[in-house]
């Protein structure tokens, strides 16, 4: 048997020449070529930066074998190959590299049209490795194939080239250097010695990434392992089981239903009944989310071996406190499975009807979701809030609203989803029952958001950018032109201040980030933007509509007073927009804060203002307290001292990089003490000397501190806040206010 298996090594170079040839073809029972162009890219990615691709298991056949397993050639392959390898395992990998490599005149697997594959050569020497890689299916691809300047102008190495064999890698490398330092002589020439330069520069990358080319088509090796031609058929097909089934990508919504046909029911049949309803979201992992949503509510868990024990009848163990184990089924029956599938469903599609709605969580398209991958954690806890009583759904609504910007804005599921969702179901259940039990991650997010870099957020699709692009919907942001909110299927996110001026000031990605970024129409970007500066559409805005009115439009966009006067300098200068994005990520730093942090989010305006000025008081009490107090933590009542030191117990259990000293002092202690303590403290009888002066009228104080509780606790709990309770606490607020001089 040892000799029925030799593990080899292949040059891209070699294998690409097999490809072209035709040497390896597919079984029957394999699936189809079912990569999509980004996985091809990738893939593509992973080779040029000699990131190891996994290995190869290829059966080396002969005609009766081929004509056994119906073998057929790779997707794109046209005319007779010289066959001599059935591909066992990696077939989407071989595929990709011949569609991508050799460009068959073929469409893309369901798509309508052909798709090419570039190198940006500027962009890979700048190692900007996540924009060097492209694709393209347009005219403008298939044009620029055939057109070596346009190539050389615009930095495009097609991978075609690759493919070619022969001379064309080398000569197309000599040409593209040629073109440049024709460039570059024509512009010394001209005494445009910036343009020189520049065109110098071009030159020697084209020399550098040359060497890079010649080292990865001639020395990256792909591993393989080649199986004897006389092997017998049945031991082939128990080597392929047992590599498929341990293979990087395990579909367990396809062995789910294989599981369950003998069963009676046909899985996909369900999916494809439900796909219409969860269409919105663009990924292939919906059937499975289903399956998680389904199992995150029947047990807890989501991961592969846990999805397992919702096979109607299907016996789960279960250890006991006492260290015993128990059987249980948690499914009976495939009705009782048939239930659940449509109450997940039913999850799924009430939580992308929230996350899309432009007044709920604002990711009004699907690119500009955070994250697709918390789906199944959101729509579980959304549901679980919709299990409680009445009067509790509210409370737990906010809260998970909390834990949603949390996770976006801490990047939470860009790592191991599964198992983070299942610990993120959990806690949210426990937080619901008890205040007490809030995540660790809410702190972790209140003490990290202040340090968000978003000049860092260039790309579309990563949490934090598409988070801040749903949080300027969520704030209404208006039209620039009619100066009301949109139609939100209008929306894009368009450059403030124009991409082409970035690119001429050599501002790199810089012009890209979301802080030159905002929802605007196409319409609007296309008639009041049109490429031109600030400083010149915006007066016009201004003289057309008044200077109040477009600060307050720019102003729903997080656009602030200071940064409309930076925009509006003249000349603006790469220096000005420096001073522009830092003033615009203070401004949304500062709308995080108030709006996801202090929960305000939700409020009207009105009462977001009662809530700040409300804040402004407990600030300013605790202040008072901690001066009558001469900062000593132990003048505090007990009562008062035992449950804020309880509480800071808790958080230094939840958040380690706590510092336990620092919690020590008065100072910090007191922002653990919430205002009926503060209270307790200021209404103390061992206490009353101290801060008698300031307030000499205890039967007073006391009313006031009910009425501003009585506000405050409205506004925070998600309760209605009725017209008395709201006059009632102005009024404490006035008062209050009087007394501390704020």
């Amino acid at each position: 048997m040892k000799d029925a298996q030799k593990p080899d090594h292949i040059s891209l170079t070699t294998l690409l020449g097999r490809l072209r040839e035709g040497r390896y073809v597919i079984p029957d029972f394999q699936r189809e070529f079912e990569w999509k162009p980004w996985d091809i890219r990738e893939l593509m990615r992973s080779i040029f930066l000699d990131y190891y691709i996994g290995s190869l298991l290829l059966w080396k056949g002969g005609s009766a074998t081929f004509e056994a397993l119906a073998c057929e050639p790779l997707y794109g392959f046209k005319g007779n190959g010289d066959a001599s390898h059935i591909v066992l395992d990696g077939q989407q990998r071989l595929t990709a590299m011949y569609y991508a490599f050799v460009a068959p005149d073929e469409v893309a697997p369901s798509r309508q049209n052909r798709f090419l594959f570039f190198i940006r050569v500027d962009r890979f020497m700048e190692e900007v490795y996540d924009e060097a890689f492209d694709y393209d299916w347009t005219r403008r691809g298939t044009k620029l194939l055939a057109d070596r300047t346009a190539q050389f102008d615009a930095h495009m190495f097609p991978l075609a080239v690759v493919g070619t064999g022969g001379w064309e890698l080398p000569n197309w490398v000599q040409d593209y250097e040629k073109h440049w330092l024709s460039k570059e002589t024509k512009a010394r020439e001209s005494d445009d010695l910036i343009e020189a330069e520049r065109a110098r520069r071009h030159a020697e990358n084209a020399r550098t990434f040359g060497e890079h080319l010649k080292g990865i088509t001639e020395e990256y090796q792909i591993a393989y392992i080649e199986l004897d031609r006389d092997l017998e058929l049945d031991k082939v097909c128990d080597i392929f089981t047992q590599i498929n089934s341990r293979g990087i990508r395990l579909d367990v919504f396809d062995l789910i239903n294989a599981l369950l046909k003998p069963k009676g029911l046909q899985l996909k049949r369900r999916w494809r009944e439900a796909a219409p309803k969860l269409e919105f979201v663009e990924t292939e992992r919906m059937n499975v989310y289903i399956l998680q949503v389904m199992s995150i509510l029947c047990q807890a868990y989501c991961s592969p071996k846990y999805l397992y024990y919702l096979l109607p009848g299907q016996e789960k163990k279960v250890r006991e406190p006492d260290g015993s184990l128990r059987k249980e089924i948690l499914v009976p029956d495939i009705a009782d499975f048939d239930r659940r599938w449509h109450e997940a469903v039913d999850s799924l599609a009430r939580a992308i009807s929230l996350l899309k709605h432009p007044q709920e969580f604002g990711a009004i398209s699907s690119r500009y979701l955070p994250y697709i991958s918390i789906l199944p954690a959101f729509a579980s806890a959304q549901a679980a809030a919709r299990a409680l009583p009445p009067n509790r759904q509210l409370d737990a609504q906010r809260k998970i609203r909390h834990w949603y910007w949390a996770s976006v804005f801490t990047n939470r599921y860009s790592g191991s989803v599964e198992s983070t969702s299942a610990r993120d179901f959990l806690a949210l259940k426990n937080w619901f029952d008890s205040d007490s039990a809030q995540p660790s991650l809410i702190t972790e997010f209140r003490t990290r958001f202040s340090s968000l870099d978003l000049r860092r957020e260039t790309k579309r699709g990563t949490s934090v950018y598409n988070g801040i692009f749903n949080l300027l919907v969520l704030s209404g942001a208006r039209d620039w032109m009619a100066g009301t909110v949109p139609q939100y299927g209008e929306l894009d996110d368009h450059h403030i201040v124009p991409k082409d001026w970035g690119k001429n000031h050599k501002l790199d990605t810089s012009i890209d980030t979301i802080l030159n970024r905002t929802p605007l129409s196409a319409r609007t970007n296309r008639r009041v933007i049109n490429d031109r500066l600030p400083n010149e559409y915006l007066p016009e805005l201004i003289g057309e509509n008044g200077e109040l009115t477009v600060r307050a439009t720019l102003e729903s966009h997080f656009v602030s007073p200071a940064s409309l006067d930076i925009l509006l300098r003249d000349p603006f200068t790469p220096s000005d927009f420096e001073d522009f994005l830092t003033e615009r990520q203070r401004t949304l730093r500062e709308a995080i804060e108030d709006l996801l942090v202090k929960e305000r989010l939700d409020l009207s305006p009105q009462l977001r203002e009662l809530d700040a000025q409300v804040e402004l008081v407990e600030l300013a009490l605790r202040n008072l307290v901690c001066e009558g107090l001469d900062g000593d933590v132990g003048h505090l009542p007990p009562h008062v001292r035992q449950k804020v030191d309880d509480r800071i117990e808790g958080a230094l259990k939840k958040s380690p990089g706590l510092d336990a000293n620092e919690m020590g002092t008065l100072r910090r202690k007191l922002e653990y003490a919430d205002l009926r303590e503060i209270q307790d403290t200021l209404t103390s009888k061992a206490l009353s000397t101290r801060f008698h002066s300031r307030f000499p009228n205890k039967e007073l104080l006391v009313k006031r501190f009910d009425q501003l509780a009585e506000l405050r606790n409205g506004i925070r709990h998600s309760r209605t806040v009725d017209e008395v309770a709201r006059k009632d606490g102005e009024a404490a607020l006035l008062w209050f206010r009087g007394l501390l001089g704020e």
